[in-house]
């Protein structure tokens, strides 16, 4: 059967894959989820090759859709890299999926997306111009995987002074078809804008689609290293840590559970951004403002996934599948530098947040299951929370290197809706 998906606002909105990961955005303003979930044997899934068993999984969501034939081609070429998955200990690894062009995990999503979209379009003859709010990491890893993809145009925009040297470095240098924004604001104001585009009535006409975690096209890919770390360590009864902003890599686990692969749990790993932790405590619990953070990619203050995770699960659901844990700038330091002491591992400080929460929960606990943690970013992207932590800088793997004498290409705007309507009117 073929999956088609609906609204988070309202159910009898549908659209095919093709359609909603065209468009980004349901009609009424709400997100794409799937409207059934397919029925996946997991145990049939192979698990030696990552790129073999990801075409088998992603072949169960997309059967029948116009994508059918893509499957195989697009991971070929999106998720040609290594997926490797570090023993801690016993009972303890570490999922390193920062070995993508970009080093962060959203090259996942976002290279598998940009060529099931490029082939979309090639078929349709289309155009689509591509709104981006990115923390750190998804700008960068959005640019380089849509660029030079014919009938796209990416717009990225990013808060002035809300991410690291090295993640603006990789945002802003030049590449075909990409224009950065530099938005004098916060992560929150930057997807704002990006929402608010949307219902701009001066863009009225402009085909504009997103690749942010909004897009449903975004999550498909990221379902795979869920699966892999299932397969591969021959474990369906695993708690995965997910450091968790705008909750897209948590939504994501999700989707793979209710379409078959059995865990123990989720724990959602937050830094201040605290508000899912308390809101899983607490309903009555608000968004809140944007904090900065050690571990920017995750300073969200109102995560957009926030209302997929609504739509997929009752309130009881999602509390006997989710736990959240908050941790300090501090305790992230402190994480990292234990990590290094016992066992000799650079985890950058993303990763450090969801090593601490593992910590704590198995303090509590007093278990011995599996804990994978999600590895989110190479840590030579922070090189001064290293220093910082460890007295030590990351080598600089070569991906960042190249960039140093690259041209850059970036205008900075305010964080109004006009200013922003003023660039994609102009291109």
């Amino acid at each position: 059967m073929m999956i088609s998906f609906c609204s988070t606002r309202d159910p009898a909105l549908l659209a095919s894959a093709g359609e909603a990961l065209e468009v980004g955005l349901a009609s009424d303003g709400g997100l794409f989820i799937p409207q059934s979930f397919p029925t996946i044997d997991v145990a049939a899934l192979p698990s030696e090759s990552f790129q073999e068993m990801a075409k088998m999984w992603l072949h169960a969501w997309l059967k029948g859709t116009e994508f059918e034939k893509d499957i195989s081609s697009v991971v070929d070429d999106a998720l040609n890299f290594s997926v490797p998955i570090y023993r801690l200990d016993e009972n303890t690894a570490v999922l390193e999926l920062f070995h993508g062009p970009t080093l962060s995990f959203k090259d996942y999503g976002a290279r598998t997306m940009a060529r099931l979209l490029g082939q979309r379009l090639a078929r349709t003859g289309g155009n689509r111009i591509i709104l981006v709010a990115t923390s750190g990491d998804t700008g960068s890893a959005v640019a380089d995987g849509f660029a030079g993809i014919d009938g796209i145009q990416v717009v990225l925009l990013y808060p002035s002074g809300g991410v690291s040297e090295i993640q603006e470095r990789q945002l802003i240098v030049e590449r075909p078809n990409v224009q950065a924004l530099r938005v004098k604001g916060s992560f929150d104001d930057c997807q704002q804008l990006v929402k608010g585009a949307f219902a701009d009535p001066a863009l009225v006409g402009i085909p504009l689609s997103t690749a942010n975690s909004i897009n449903i096209g975004r999550l498909l890919p990221q379902m795979l290293y869920y699966v892999w770390a299932v397969k591969h360590l021959q474990n369906n009864d695993i708690e995965f840590y997910v450091p968790s902003g705008n909750l897209g890599n948590m939504t994501a686990g999700v989707m793979t559970h209710l379409a078959g692969l059995s865990v123990h749990g989720l724990r959602a790993a937050h830094n201040a951004n605290d508000f899912y932790p308390a809101f899983l405590l607490d309903p009555s619990t608000a968004f809140g403002s944007t904090i900065q953070t050690l571990s920017n990619a995750m300073d969200v203050g109102a995560p957009s996934n926030f209302e997929r995770l609504q739509a997929l699960l009752n309130p009881a659901k999602m509390r006997q599948l989710i736990q959240g844990e908050v941790v300090s700038d501090q305790d992230t330091i402190a994480s990292m530098q234990r990590v290094y002491e016992q066992y000799g591992y650079l985890a950058d400080p993303h990763t450090a947040v969801g090593l601490e929460a593992s910590r704590r929960f198995r303090l509590k606990s007093g278990e011995e299951r599996l804990h994978v943690i999600l590895s989110t970013a190479h840590p030579a992207k922070f090189p001064e929370v290293c220093e910082r932590a460890l007295g030590i800088k990351p080598v600089e793997p070569a991906q960042l290197a190249a960039l140093r004498d690259a041209s850059t290409n970036v205008v900075d705007i305010g964080a109004q809706r006009e200013h922003l309507a003023s660039v994609l009117l102009g291109l």
